[in-house]
Formats: structure tokens, sequence, C-alpha cells
């Protein structure tokens, strides 16, 4: 897991030191390294901020290259599958250096060019400067597990794990993106390709880029759809229970000391029974909340204690607010999910012990955890509206039309979105959108796959966990564990109240009854901890989102007094990310 950054300018050579201070604004992403190439002519510059859990020697440093230096790559992520692909590009004359992932990137471009993206499996942002093509090819993992922001410009072009190595560049104005402002109101993150900065994009999910140095043209394309072909497999248990214990085998591969997350629902809960197989004396971290009965830590240390897993727990009292503070410099762009608090508290309580850490991310969605899918499934017909139908699922706190007209300032409303549910429209096109009521369930599958989980879960789970320098891996989203769940009979994985009978099977017997039979819950605290105190109140009175001219007061007044908890906490969320990295 690493930080990237990189320029390629045909405005003049890049200045070395400049571009190192902005790679070292990512330091918490890759504590235990960094380095820099350059062109020889300063036009293009790749940097790295490492951290190490495959190959800790100076040997595993990045950017790496190929043998003669014309293919240059600085990654982020864990190549799955690279010790199989490392064999192939060997038995094809190929030469490594190190024990490394991510050497595979150079040598598999130079070998199979584009193709090498549907050959690997793993999470993964990475970019790649190819000399011979005199161009940058960015790329994305299939579900956006880790994050990558770019600046198109004039004669430059640039990209980042995170905005703030972006927006410390002189050239790239720090100015706010209102029409994703706007998205961000509506669906608590703001939906890629969009950026919450101005002049900024966020490559999506599944998607590659390629920029050529001299013309300045930008290619983009999508290198992974899902696949609906139903598959005639006769017994799904144990296809299931042999491609999840593959991808917990190789998420768990690793030089460094690696943990599990563990909240006392199912999902964790068969990460810990998977990992028991592997090393009775894993550890597990937990969270919990003192004073409050829906509090999952001891259901926690009850899945530990079955798997003799030793478990640490951090129990949170009020003053674990203070986190809250922390939200505007972790997140650099807003993501506005209620989960944000425990999930950072648990990662730095993991930090502590490990550097990197499974975590239960995408069994809700590839297995049928919410309740929106189960009343989908109960549905009497077709659902007419899919993308309505979910736009109501996800309406936590969100803005309504003419709630967004009141609130944004009259001279800013040219920015408020023609339709505010575009990105769910948008994501649903990305597969066959159907109209039987299967199909209609392998469509709200996928909505929660490419929106919800891909664009605010993910997101709030990778700066969560890099913000404590430490890696989450998610054995759930191996896309082959996907591909066979996704093609299932729509009955296999959803049933009549049950929840997540895959899964619930699995665990039969091994954990305590009681935590597979009670109803799902979400990784939150009680609701108390989401008001606002008259002191957060008072920074929503005198908004610099106001001063700026971007919120009219009386439509912000208006809000705070009528809106409800939830969206006094998105707009909080908002208001403090606006005075970290927007006001002046």
């Amino acid at each position: 897991m690493c930080g990237i950054v990189g320029e390629v300018s045909a405005r003049g050579p890049i200045d070395r030191q400049a571009f190192d201070r902005r790679r070292d604004l990512l330091h918490h992403r890759g504590p235990d390294d960094a380095d820099t190439w350059m062109s020889p002519d300063a036009a293009v510059a790749l940097g790295n901020r490492r951290l190490s859990l495959c190959d800790p020697s100076d040997a595993g440093r990045q950017p790496m290259a190929n043998e003669d230096g014309s293919v240059q790559v600085t990654f982020n992520g864990e190549i799955y599958n690279f010790r199989a692909l490392r064999r192939q590009l060997e038995g094809r004359g190929h030469r490594f250096r190190s024990r490394c992932d991510t050497e595979i990137l150079a040598h598999g471009w130079e070998e199979w060019g584009e193709g090498l993206l549907e050959r690997l499996e793993g999470m993964y942002a990475f970019a790649l400067w190819d000399r011979r093509r005199n161009g940058l090819l960015l790329a994305r993992d299939r579900f956006g597990i880790k994050p990558l922001y770019y600046f198109r410009g004039e004669g430059r072009f640039a990209f980042a794990s995170e905005p703030r190595a972006l927006v410390a560049h002189p050239e790239i104005p720090r100015q706010v993106d209102l029409s994703a402002l706007c998205d961000f109101l509506v669906y608590r993150f703001v939906p890629s390709p969009k950026c919450i900065f101005r002049g900024l994009a966020k490559l999506p999910p599944a998607h590659a880029l390629f920029c050529e140095l001299e013309s300045g043209e930008v290619r983009t394309w999508r290198h992974w759809r899902p696949s609906r072909e139903e598959n005639g497999v006769e017994d799904v248990g144990a296809r299931f229970e042999e491609l999840f214990a593959d991808a917990v085998v190789s998420h768990t591969a690793a030089d460094a000391p690696l943990g599990s997350l563990l909240s006392g629902g199912m999902d964790s809960s068969a990460l810990a029974a998977m990992t028991a197989r592997r090393n009775g004396e894993y550890p597990t971290f937990s969270i919990g909340f003192s004073h409050w009965q829906d509090s999952e830590h001891s259901d926690a240390a009850a899945v530990a204690a079955a798997f003799g897993l030793p478990n640490h727990r951090w129990l949170l009292g009020l003053e674990s607010l203070a986190l809250v503070e922390r939200l505007a410099e972790v997140f650099d762009e807003p993501v506005a999910d209620i989960s944000t608090l425990p999930t950072l508290a648990v990662a730095a309580l993991a930090a502590n012990r490990v550097k990197g850490v499974l975590s239960g991310e995408g069994a809700d969605e590839l297995f049928g955890g919410y309740a929106w899918h189960h009343r989908l499934a109960a549905a009497a017909a077709p659902v007419a509206d899919l993308v309505s139908f979910y736009g109501e699922a996800m309406a936590m706190g969100s803005f309504a039309e003419g709630e967004l007209e009141r609130l944004i300032h009259p001279d800013r409303r040219d920015a408020l979105p023609a339709d505010p549910l575009w990105f769910y429209r948008s994501c649903l096109e990305e597969v066959d959108e159907a109209t039987t009521l299967d199909r209609s369930l392998a469509g709200l599958q996928w909505l929660d796959l490419r929106s919800f989980m891909g664009e605010l879960v993910l997101t709030k789970v990778d700066r969560a966990t890099m913000a404590a320098s430490l890696e989450a891996r998610v054995p759930f989203l191996d896309h082959r564990l996907f591909d066979f769940v996704y093609a299932l009979p729509r009955q296999t994985v959803y049933r009549a109240g049950r929840q997540k009978p895959l899964l619930a099977e699995f665990l039969a017997g091994k954990i305590p009854r009681r935590i597979l039979e009670r109803p799902k819950q979400g990784f939150v605290g009680p609701d108390h901890y989401y008001r606002l105190d008259r002191r957060r109140l008072a920074a929503l009175g005198d908004a610099r989102l106001v001063r700026d001219g971007v919120f009219s007061a009386a439509g912000l007044r208006t809000m705070v007094e009528t809106g409800g908890p939830w969206r006094r906490w998105k707009l909080l969320v908002l208001e403090l990310w606006y005075r970290r990295w927007m006001a002046s």
C-alpha cells in the first residue's frame, strides 16, 4: 500500500524539490520509504510513498522499471496473483530484480499492453510511463478499492492518490466545484468522475486512461464489466467456500504482520472463521460504545473466543467525538457517512499492532444484506423505476431538489443538477437495465457495488486506514468470488426471512446462534453521537460557506433548524471541509 503522485509536462522541466514536497504530503500513506523517478529532460516525474508489506528490502523501492528502463511504474495496492503472472513473464524471458508485486506491472505492460489489466487480481491504482509510446497510463481496480485523482491542464497532466497532493501545485487553483458540492449534498459523497475541487477528476473504478505527452490527447476506457451469465454449479455452498478460502489465502500473504477487523456481525465473523484456519494467533480488532445496549463489542469478543483468536477492543465514550475535528484533515474530499468516526478509531487501534487488516466490505452488497434488497425481492411485481427505488433507500440526509435550491445562494444556482439522481442512473446504464424481478435484483446489487460501495464505503475505509498508515484488504471483493455470486440464481442469494443465507450456512455451528439471527446493524454508534452540540451548531451559525456566498444564510438557517440530525451532520462535515481546504 502506498501513496502515488506524478506529473507530465510539455511546458518545461518539472521542479524536483517542489514535486517531492507534494509527494511527501502523502507521507501517511507510506511512511516507510519514498523515492522519485524523473525522465532525463524532467518532463515526466513519478513519485511514491511506500508502506512496505511485500518485500520490504531496498529492491522493492518504487518507482520501479523493466529491464531497460523504458517502462516506469508507481503503484498503490496489492496484486494477489503476481506470483503466477511472474512465472508467465519469466517464461517469456523477462528478468525480475525484486520479490515485489509492483514489478509485475512494468513487465506485464511491456508484454501484454492493455491486456495486462484483465489479468490482474487485486486492488490497485497505478501509473505507468511508457517511453516508447511517449505516454502515461493510469489504471484503477474493478471496484474502486484504491483511489486515483488527476488534473488535466494546458500542457500539463498530474495525478495523485489524494487531492491534497494536487491542489498544492501552484498551477492548480484551489476552488470548489459547485456542481460536485451539490452532488455531495444529495449522495453523501462526490461521485466519479467528479471531484469537489474544480479542475480535478477521479478515475472511475474499472477504468484506465492513457495520456500522450506530445499531443496531450487523453483516452479513457472501461477495462472490466460484470457478467450476469448464471452458472450451473450443483453444490453452491462448497464452491462458495472454496472461492472464499482462496480469497482469504491470497489476501493474507504479506511480509509484515496482519490482523482482521471484527465487528461481531456475519461478514467479519466469516473472515475470522477463515483466518483462524490459517493462523490461530491472528489478531482481531473491535470497537464498542460505552453505555449503549446495541454495542457489538461483546459479540465480537464471543466470535474471537469461538475461534481462539486474540481480540483487542476499544470502548468509545463521548470523548471520541473529538474525532470529528479530524474528519476534514483525513478526508480532503468530504464523505458524510456516519461510520467514519468508528472506522477512524478501529484503524488507529489496529495500527498499534499490525501493518494491515482484513475488512468485511463488500459482503452486504454481494450477498444481499441490506433491507432494500429484501424489500425488492419480496415485491409482488417488478419495480418500474429502479433508480427512484434506490434513491429512496439511500436518502439518509439527502437534500431534495427544492431544498437544494433554497440552500444554495441565488447567485450560484446554475450549478444545481437537472437530475439529482443522475449518478444512480449512469451506474445502472453500465449493465443491461432489467425489467424482470430477477434482473432488477441484479441491477440493485450493481447499484450498491458501483455507487454506495465503490464511491462512499471504500473511500471511507481507504482514508481512515491510510490516515493511520494501515493497509485494509477486502477479500469479499475478490473479483472471482464476486463473479460467482453475482451470477447465482437470485433465490440462492435472497431467501425470505433469512439474512445472507450463503454466509449463514457457512457460519452455522461455528459462532453463537444469536449473532446469525439478529437483525443487521451498521458500523455506527448511538444516535446521540451524531447530534450536534452547541459548539458545532455555532460553527454552522457562522458558516464560511455563507460568508463566501456558496450557501444562502436563510436557507442554511432553516435547514439547521428543521433539517434533522443527518442533514445537520452532512452540513457540518461540509463546513469543516470548506474551512480546512477552501476558505482563505
